[in-house]
């Protein structure tokens, strides 16, 4: 059975052709003419025609300005069109795949395992597990939306000329239809001309939940429902095994724009949203249940459901007799949807929770099942009942976070006019005043009495004196977590606690309204996790506020600061041990731990494939809840086209059902103690060579002269500050740009340097390749730190990066760029020794995406560093420049 008209090379050649067509038509054939040259000239070297990159070079730096924007704008839409034909073929794999049975991390596959156990067990693992992707609003999406939009547009044209039998007029027509569009790409603008702000990013985020991710749910629980229902015998229902949230709108940690009004305005607007996504889905309905009443039994049951809707409704119970007479089941989707209408209004008689819908669901499945109509359950009802279990009233709940430091310094501030000086206590004397403060009936300070607090101070009190009134007005479950950034002291969490009770969320014992989780990502923080997390747990106040929310703690890690902190290797060793030691300080205090990966969409930033960072987590960390987060270009990348999406979160579902299966047969996996001597010996020393090149002197200064960071700060990519303080250190730079202006120079170091200098420590205390070889094939996480780190070496083009070396003084590039090459090539060669192979990577696919893009790149590479080179750029130079930034992270399809 044929399923595709079309592969990767005829897609990735016409769409170059067409865009050859529109350059021309748009500039000139000169323009063209300039473009195709520089082309040749990167291929040629690339293909070895050419023996240096000179030709190259001499013809873009001898290029008028408007030509070299020219030629930006040209490479720059080029992988735009490209990265759309790859995920066209990402699609038919997937398609193929399935329709051949060899479809790898499906749902049938983790069924086929689960179909080994006796019933009880699935059932106990199916209860277990939830996956939460939470999705943030990072500035590492590059992209505008009005071009995310067009190239959506040209994506959906893509999968009707592979999908579909069309007559070549009918194929003329779609071309027409591409060419229109990608002209009018050419002639929208690429670049920003404002910065987004917090609301522009939460709506961002809402696009992919709304038109995508919706309708895929529904579609992922039918297929885990048939493949279990195929290998196991027995009745099993399907809980609820996802959910969605979203920091975008919420997220204060170094973002003064996110105030309480952009919270209020993202919590309206995605309620609105999914309410009238639930309207729609009840009219689509609607026209099934088309039941004549005078032939069916409803059953007592859906009668009295339907009763008391109107006598909650009579007005609109009488319009729809009167519109749908003994047609029962239209009556009752008729008052649901009234219903939903009046969610929020000031008329009585809207659902209070979404409890209410789901039960008027399953009160309408009920009756259908009781007329044999168990069919249209199947493919009408559960997948709406799926969509509102998921999505909730929500859509996507919300999660606050703020920096530590912000708690302390509100409290502070609000303690002196009580006459407390909090800022003079010691740690233990704060956790005792917390405290007593929580456990008392009486609050301490006035949240609306702002008026002689600092903007800051002023601005954490205004929140949470909004909390209350959001959770009153949405729902508990709509806004519900609390992350503290920066935790190093269990006061740290006890002040949100006080400030959550001062605003009459907590309520304890009876009440907590609120999941209070710090967010450790400092060697301290990590290292004291027991000090921490032990001192909480045992502490009376917060023992209460964990008994009430169900004694689950969830525990964020952070893997971009902690890699920036301590480098690659020592970072994701400290993550692990770190996570296991969690593990044992829960269960030490009967608490189920939810980890919370606070995961980038680059390697060194907790990025890679998730299904394979699931099944390499500590089993005895795996106890079925996982969250993690979702970041900017990944978001596009994994949830923009639907079939991509159904394949992310299907292979989510195999990793976590698979893990937790495992995790109950074997709770604590055999690590032999020589692995974990040799994983301390490299660690240690990795983090010594690490912390040894960043703290050299002039490191700093060759980091802003060798990569383009200075033009990163200034583009418009997200809502919040690059840095925290404006200061130029390495420390006080946040982990996203510190990425991206390593990625933008070919010299991918935050993703393995340090690795090789670390695996030699060990060689040369005495350790063997062959040690290694047996941790690589046999240690999840082992195999998966060096794939992960081999992928950064893969996109690493150090003769690209040294030309962006040269661009420093000339001192700082022999101090520094010789050492970098030297651990690249070493690490390289340890890569594929210990993994007994001849190239870095394990992925086919990756050598041939390397080898398509790769040519395409250099000549936005070459253009940026001529730029950067500049003491005076013109306008139109710099915005040339920032075009290249835009170009490259498209091409290499990575920002941070």
């Amino acid at each position: 059975m044929r399923l595709h008209n079309r592969d990767v090379r005829q897609d990735v050649r016409e769409l170059g052709e067409l865009l050859g067509d529109v350059i021309e038509a748009q500039t000139s054939r000169k323009g063209f003419e300039t473009v195709e040259s520089a082309r040749q000239a990167a291929i040629d070297y690339r293909s070895g025609e050419l023996d240096s990159r000179e030709p190259l070079i001499t013809e873009l730096e001898g290029l008028s300005p408007h030509n070299q924007r020219i030629v930006a704008r040209s490479f720059t839409t080029y992988f735009e069109l490209i990265n759309l034909a790859e995920e066209r073929e990402r699609v038919r794999t997937i398609r193929t795949d399935s329709q051949d049975g060899t479809l790898e991390d499906s749902l049938e596959t983790a069924a086929d395992e689960l179909g080994e156990k006796d019933l009880e067990t699935v059932r106990q693992v199916l209860d277990d597990v939830l996956i939460e992707p939470t999705f943030t609003a990072h500035p590492t999406e590059a992209r505008r939306k009005t071009v995310k939009s067009k190239l959506r547009t040209i994506s959906t044209e893509l999968e009707t000329l592979d999908e579909r039998l069309l007559t070549e007029k009918e194929k003329g027509q779609i071309w027409r239809d591409i060419d229109a569009e990608v002209t009018s790409l050419w002639q929208t603008p690429q670049v920003r001309n404002r910065q987004p702000e917090p609301e522009d990013e939460a709506r961002n985020v809402q696009w992919y939940l709304e038109n995508t991710l919706f309708d895929v749910v529904g579609e992922v629980y039918d297929e885990l429902a048939d493949a279990i229902d195929e290998e196991i015998d027995g009745s099993l229902e399907i809980p609820k095994l996802f959910e969605f949230r979203s920091w975008a709108g919420s997220d204060r940690d170094g973002n003064p724009f996110v105030t309480p009004e952009v919270t209020a305005n993202t919590l309206e607007r995605q309620r609105s949203v999914v309410l009238e996504k639930y309207r729609e889905q009840l009219k689509r309905l609607s026209g099934v249940l088309s039941q004549d009443g005078s032939r069916i039994d409803p059953g007592s049951a859906f009668q009295a459901s339907l009763e008391e809707d109107r006598e909650r409704l009579p007005g609109s119970a009488r319009t729809a007799e009167e519109r749908y007479p003994d047609e029962p089941y239209r009556q009752k989707l008729k008052l649901m949807r009234e219903r939903l209408d009046r969610v929020g209004d000031v008329r009585p008689g809207g659902y209070d929770d979404v409890d209410d819908l789901l039960a008027d669901l399953e009160a309408i499945a009920e009756s259908l099942r009781q007329n044999g109509a168990e069919s249209v359950v199947d493919a009408h009802v559960d997948p709406i009942r799926r969509q509102v279990a998921t999505f909730g009233f929500s859509l996507a709940s919300l999660d606050l976070r703020d920096h530590q430091q912000k708690h302390t310094d509100a409290i502070a501030e609000a303690l002196e006019q009580e006459g407390v000086d909090y800022h003079a206590m010691s740690e233990d004397e704060r956790a005792e005043w917390l405290t007593d403060a929580v456990l008392q009936d009486e609050p301490v300070i006035d949240l609306a009495e702002t008026e002689d607090l600092s903007d800051d101070s002023a601005r954490v009190l205004r929140l949470f004196d909004n909390l209350a009134a959001w959770q009153s007005e949405y729902g508990v479950h709509a806004i519900d977590t609390y992350c503290i950034s920066m935790t190093e002291e269990p006061s740290h969490v006890l002040e949100v606690l006080f400030l959550a009770d001062q605003a009459g969320v907590v309520s304890l014992p009876e009440h907590s309204g609120i999941d209070i989780v710090p967010l450790l990502e400092t060697e301290y923080a990590l290292s004291g996790a027991r000090r921490i997390m032990g001192t909480l747990f045992e502490n009376e106040a917060y023992g209460q506020a964990l008994e009430a929310r169900g004694r689950t703690q969830e525990i964020m890690l952070g893997y971009s600061d902690s890699n920036k902190e301590n480098g690659f290797l020592a970072a994701n060793w400290s993550l692990y041990k770190n996570q296991r030691r969690l593990g044992e300080i829960c269960d030490d205090h009967d608490v189920t731990m939810r980890l919370f990966h606070g995961r980038g969409g680059s390697i060194s930033r907790g990025g890679g494939p998730m299904n394979e960072a699931l099944l390499a987590l500590p089993n005895s960390t795996v106890t079925g809840q996982v969250k993690f987060t979702e970041q900017g270009e990944a978001i596009a990348e994994k949830y923009a086209n639907p079939r991509i999406a159904e394949r992310n979160i299907e292979q989510m579902v195999n990793a976590q059902l698979r893990a937790r299966l495992y995790a109950m047969d074997q709770p604590e996996e055999e690590v032999h103690e020589e692995w974990i001597d040799a994983m301390e010996t490299m660690a240690d020393a990795a983090r010594q060579e690490y912390r040894d090149l960043l703290e050299s002197d002039g490191f700093v200064q060759y980091f802003e002269q060798a990569t383009p960071i200075t033009v990163i700060e200034d583009l418009n990519l997200g809502s919040r500050p690059a840095s925290r303080s404006g200061e130029r250190t390495v420390e006080d730079l946040r982990a996203i740009p510190w990425v991206f202006s390593w990625t933008q120079s070919r010299c991918i170091l935050p993703g393995w340097y340090a690795l090789a200098s670390g695996i030699e420590a060990y060689l040369d205390a005495g350790g063997s390749i062959e040690t290694l070889q047996a941790m690589y094939e046999e240690w999840p996480f082992f195999r998966t730190t060096l794939d992960n780190a081999a992928l950064s070496l893969s996109r690493t083009e150090l003769e690209i990066a040294e030309q962006y070396a040269d661009l420093a003084e000339p001192d700082l590039r022999e101090q520094f760029f010789p050492r970098v090459t030297d651990e690249y090539e070493r690490a390289a060669e340890l890569i594929t020794e210990i993994g007994q192979r001849d190239q870095l990577h394990t992925r086919d696919w990756l050598g041939e995406n390397l080898e398509r893009r790769n040519p395409y790149v250099d000549p936005l590479n070459t253009l940026q560093v001529y730029l950067l080179n500049q003491t005076h750029r013109t306008d139109i130079e710099e915005r040339t420049l920032r075009l290249t930034v835009k170009g490259i992270a498209a091409g290499m399809k990575n920002t941070g």
